[in-house]
């Protein structure tokens, strides 16, 4: 008796981005069939049974078919923009001088807490369907913009709102250790103990926060701090991330590999010995050219010592309002490899395999394997460096999430 399956993909060209293939996985005459939400074949035509039936078939026709793309760091959630900052850089000042100034971070929150939910969820729709429509199906989403108990969980809970109102995984991450709110007079420490006894517990008790996260940085809080948050976090057993040496370079990889995060993420100044700290505790490195770009840095991320060490490498949007605008993951993908030199197979890697493994999901997403969620991209491409090598163009043909 056939096999029925609910869909059936056929006449594609499959990048896998199995770790158990070279590159990125090929099979050229490549099927792929879905029951249920996941994958239940990936492989060549010649290995599938030639009488299976499906409810939906899509004759791809030589199309190339990837893992749905995960973006593993944005700030989706805000309240207003920040565009007359970046007049003010584009006149010469600096991203440390505008949020020494009150600036930055401070000015989004004070926009944040002034928004509803309805209006948070009204102005975080487009960005979510630009990300959608470019074949994203996963992403994180931080909070941040709230540095207070309530409109944090405003933030979360409009994160898993828009989760529920488009077909999209989103996974979300506490980041109260983000800057300092404005009527704690300065003092960060007791600032961080209200973080870690108030308003993290908070968060957990409502089932908000599927990660924590620190911004680690002269401009907003020491690798002590950092850590207190991280052992909070540990205790009500929720993995952390780290904003780790961005700015300069204050030992955040190190940090971040001491409590195993799941990532750090910007990694501008990290050093070798973060680095290979790192290596050792399976952190991935997350890298976000699109804050790179916008800031006009000019200290790359190592990423030969990434790839000296074996440490996993993802790309991310790293979506906000004041370092990373930026609503496209095809984007960062060019600005992967034109600013960071990452190769084509290290771009794919990095917004499909690197990128679910940063966010602890890979046992779900970001390769085409049996039993994971059947998420696609169908690509109207020749080869996937096509994905890569062009700006502001979008050749996603279709785009199918947990099987739909």
């Amino acid at each position: 008796m056939a096999e029925r399956f609910d869909l059936i993909c056929h006449e594609a060209r499959l990048a896998t981005l199995r770790e158990d293939m070279s590159g990125l996985g090929v099979i050229e005459d490549g099927v792929l069939a879905a029951r249920d939400g996941r994958i239940c074949f990936a492989g060549g035509r010649s290995d599938f049974q030639v009488d299976a039936d499906a409810a939906e078939r899509i004759d791809c026709r030589g199309r190339w078919i990837t893992p749905g793309l995960v973006d593993c760091h944005t700030h989706l959630v805000f309240g207003g923009n920040r565009a007359h900052e970046f007049e003010l850089r584009l006149k010469g000042a600096s991203y440390e001088e505008i949020a020494r100034a009150g600036g930055g971070i401070v000015s989004t929150v004070a926009a944040t807490r002034a928004a509803s939910a309805t209006e948070l969820i009204a102005s975080a729709l487009p960005r979510l369907d630009a990300l959608i429509g470019e074949g994203v199906t996963t992403l994180e989403i931080k909070s941040g913009y709230g540095l207070n108990t309530e409109t944090e969980a405003r933030q979360l809970a409009v994160a898993r709102t828009l989760g529920r109102s488009r077909p999209v995984t989103i996974k979300t991450t506490f980041l109260a250790a983000h800057a300092l709110p404005p009527e704690a007079g300065g003092d960060k420490d007791r600032y961080i103990d209200l973080v870690c006894r108030d308003m993290l517990p908070a968060i957990a008790r409502a089932g908000l926060a599927d990660a924590v996260d620190a911004f680690m940085e002269g401009i907003a809080f020491s690798g002590d701090q950092s850590a207190r948050v991280f052992a909070a976090a540990k205790a009500l057993g929720l993995p952390v991330k780290l904003h780790a040496d961005q700015l300069s370079n204050l030992g955040g990889a190190a940090l971040a590999a001491q409590f195993a995060a799941l990532s750090a993420d910007h990694l501008e100044h990290t050093d070798r010995e973060g680095v290979a700290a790192m290596a050792r505790a399976g952190t991935v490195a997350v890298l976000l050219p699109g804050a790179f770009y916008f800031l006009r840095e000019t200290t790359k991320p190592p990423v030969d010592l990434f790839r000296a060490h074996g440490v996993h490498m993802a790309l991310a949007t790293d979506c906000n309002p004041g370092s990373s605008p930026l609503t496209s993951l095809l984007l960062a993908m060019n600005m992967g490899a034109t600013l960071f030199q990452m190769t084509v197979d290290e771009c794919f890697a990095g917004v499909t395999r690197e990128a679910a493994r940063a966010l602890g999901v890979l046992g779900e997403t970001g390769t085409l394997a049996i039993g994971k969620w059947c998420d696609l991209a169908i690509w109207e491409i020749e080869r996937p460096a096509e994905l890569v090598y062009q700006m502001g163009f979008n050749p996603l043909h279709r785009r199918v999430w947990r099987g739909r």
